[in-house]
């Protein structure tokens, strides 16, 4: 195992980005903020709904508008951008790579690591059930602005939104590389645009800016009682997206993100939503949807035109991290092996899961047939935001205390009063649970279900396996004193355990009664980081008798490619392909009762095993070297 990575990689790691600020801005504004960017299109109108009795008057309008600008400075800017960036896994950044530093952190206290593991995990599968959402309330929020251009084609806005969701999900297999060249340029003009609507709203309502004295804001809390709590969980609509500047950091580093956040979305964001304040001093009528409202009658159907456009690109980078966040989860051990494509030869982070697209489809079309506006859906949507949010910060205060000795004195303070605020957006959204808010949480909880259940049913068919398997030093003790006959080439056995007896080999000496001259005993390990590096890839020990014991490690970010691996020679070796055969075991499992798991989750793993992708397929062996032997296990 090699040496722990530190907390607080600068962006010089060998792994970040490279290029001009500039232009790693540009990309960053089209792929990072597209979230946090189309709040806007349904803040301020989830606010004004009848059911939190708010009557845009000054004290309202002020109150809200400095709840939100303050909610952006504290989670966004000072939580994510200036803190939780620090805490990069070798350049990567995600819920995922925050609980595998967290993990690190705790060192060898089994228990803490569980319960660290138990967190990412709900952590990411909150994650999933946001990817769900945020599609379908982004597309369907811009759509909406037909109603306000023409209420005639009010009926055309779920077919309308469902051919443009349909549309891009069907798009993932050919890559975002072409279009995303784009998205830099389009989400550039939509911050321009929505920032300089905000700014002539402001010039004609300068009174708006005093907003920016959190006073109102408490005084909000103060002139609403206790029921205005529940005004945060509208609050948390602005923030969506937060997480995607961590998530998205080993794409572009901290530097681009930074100063896209703070030069440009951030002023744009809070000119917009004080604009769309200003407006409502006017015109109290326009609450029913201030955005659109907001939009000069001259500029109103290029506006929907670009906030669709706006809307797809944030659409697709929620879904780019879903597919990200699945192979983290993937190679880390949780959910069981997946089918993933590269769509682009330059960018390794460009992948499509097909699995993973097809579910997020599914969902999403339900999503927008069963709630049908964003009104709706806005109802759903922050729960899974805030309980992410949330977890974040706990993992944030693990890592700080335990690695972070120059600075935790005074980030677990901080994060601490950070993780009041979490808490409060986290309660304030689950009194919506029966209007919504209940589907990201039965979707976190199958998500969670179904990771513990694989991880679980792993390591029980590995105890199973390594109980019925010989201790390595007497078999080859055994094989030196009855030598079986031999023949030519290479054959290479995949393994988990490195001091057992593939089960592979004893079935081919058992039923082929030979060996190959030279015999390899290999073992694929994923590291909790997300690059390893060259010198760490390949460790290789003699065991004698023409037996090899061979580790190749590879990072959580990673895609692990064995047969390159070994032919390229990073284990010091030649590996000629052609004269080597791959062997591997295919378990057959059967649920069997009082062993292991629950039958329902014996009968789950099961099912997930039968339908993931081979372990020989995942690690890129080809078909025609490979050797496949079965065997069964009750679990």
């Amino acid at each position: 195992m090699p040496e722990p990575a530190s907390a607080a990689v600068p962006d010089s790691s060998p792994h970040a980005p490279q290029g001009s600020l500039r232009a790693l801005m540009l990309g960053a504004i089209g792929v990072v903020f597209g979230d946090i960017g189309t709040s806007p299109l349904y803040t301020l109108h989830e606010m004004f709904l009848p059911h939190y009795r708010l009557r845009p008057d000054e004290g309202t309008v002020l109150g809200v508008l400095s709840l939100i600008l303050w909610s952006l400075i504290l989670i966004v800017a000072v939580k994510y951008v200036s803190i939780i960036m620090r805490a990069d896994n070798k350049g990567e950044g995600g819920i995922m790579a925050l609980m595998a530093l967290a993990q690190r952190a705790l060192g060898d206290s089994k228990r803490l690591r569980y319960a660290v593991g138990i967190l990412g995990i709900f952590g990411a599968s909150l994650f999933f059930g946001d990817s769900v959402i945020t599609p379908a309330v982004t597309v369907l929020g811009a759509v909406e602005g037909l109603q306000v251009a023409a209420p005639g084609l009010q009926h055309f806005v779920v077919p309308i939104a469902l051919a443009v969701l349909v549309g891009l999900f069907v798009l993932q297999s050919r890559g975002t590389a072409k279009i995303g060249n784009v998205f830099g340029p389009v989400m550039l003009l939509w911050f321009g645009a929505i920032g300089a609507i905000g700014a002539w709203h402001v010039v004609h309502e300068p009174r708006v800016l005093g907003a920016i004295n959190p006073w109102w804001g408490v005084r909000f809390f103060m002139d609403h009682g206790v029921g205005s709590f529940f005004i945060l969980g509208a609050v948390v609509l602005a923030i969506t997206g937060g997480e995607a500047l961590y998530a998205d950091m080993g794409h572009f580093g901290r530097p681009p993100i930074r100063a896209a956040w703070f030069r440009l979305v951030l002023p744009a964001l809070v000119l917009n939503y004080f604009g769309q304040g200003a407006m409502l001093y006017a015109h109290p009528e326009a609450a029913s949807n201030p955005f659109f409202n907001a939009v000069p009658g001259w500029a109103l159907y290029p506006m929907i035109a670009l906030a669709t456009a706006a809307a797809v690109i944030a659409s697709q980078s929620v879904i780019s991290g879903a597919f990200s966040v699945a192979r983290q989860a993937m190679l880390l051990g949780y959910i069981p092996r997946l089918t993933i494509k590269h769509t682009s030869a330059m960018a390794e982070g460009q992948i499509y899961v097909p699995a993973v697209n097809r579910m997020l489809l599914v969902l999403v079309v339900l999503l927008v047939l069963v709630f049908g506006s964003s009104t709706r859906l806005a109802s759903a949507y922050g729960v899974s935001v805030a309980g992410t949010m949330l977890i974040d910060t706990l993992l944030l205060i693990v890592v700080a205390r335990n690695t972070w000795p120059d600075s935790r004195r005074w980030v677990v303070p901080l994060a601490c009063l950070l993780l009041l605020v979490d808490m409060s957006f986290l309660g304030a959204n689950l009194q919506k649970f029966l209007d919504g808010a209940w589907v990201p949480v039965v979707l976190g909880l199958l998500a969670f279900t179904a990771m513990r259940t694989w991880r679980r049913g792993r390591l029980l068919v590995a105890e199973s396996l390594e109980a019925e398997r010989l201790d390595l030093d007497l078999f080859l003790t055994s094989l030196a004193a009855h030598p079986p006959h031999r023949v030519p080439g290479t054959a290479v056995f995949l393994t988990a355990s490195a001091d057992r007896v593939p089960g592979a080999l004893l079935h081919n000496l058992k039923h082929n009664k030979v060996l190959h001259e030279r015999n390899v005993l290999l073992t694929v390990s994923t590291l909790d980081v997300a690059y390893v590096d060259s010198a760490e890839r390949c460790t290789t020990t003699e065991l004698g008798n023409g037996f090899q014991r061979v580790v190749l490690r590879f990072g959580f970010a990673e895609d692990p490619d064995v047969p390159a691996a070994l032919v390229h020679g990073v284990c010091g070796q030649d590996f000629d392909l052609m004269d080597t055969t791959f062997f591997s075991s295919r378990e057959t499992l059967v649920a069997a009762e009082n062993v292991g798991m629950h039958m329902w989750r014996d009968k789950l793993f099961a099912f997930m095993a039968r339908n993931a992708t081979s372990a020989t397929e995942f690690f890129r062996i080809p078909g025609n070297r490979l050797v496949e032997l079965g065997t069964k296990v009750e679990i």
